[in-house]
């Protein structure tokens, strides 16, 4: 599994499921908040699979050794 997500790609994936998950126990507390679960993991893990499917790599290093 290589890399596909960049640095600043990541830390708007763990922004975006911090932000969902909260949903989950403040504001409109709707269970649907806990699909934020796979953007905070793709973050941490740095590999998209949605990504390897549609050929997108914002990895800087997979960038330069294409």
């Amino acid at each position: 599994m290589n890399r596909n997500v960049g640095a600043l790609d990541r830390g708007l994936r763990v922004v975006l499921g911090i932000v969902l998950i909260a949903l989950v126990f403040v504001g409109p507390q709707a269970p649907w908040g806990w699909i934020g679960v796979i953007p905070l993991g793709t973050a941490l893990v740095g590999f998209c699979p949605a990504y390897r499917l549609l050929g997108i790599c914002t990895s800087a290093k997979q960038k330069e050794q294409s």
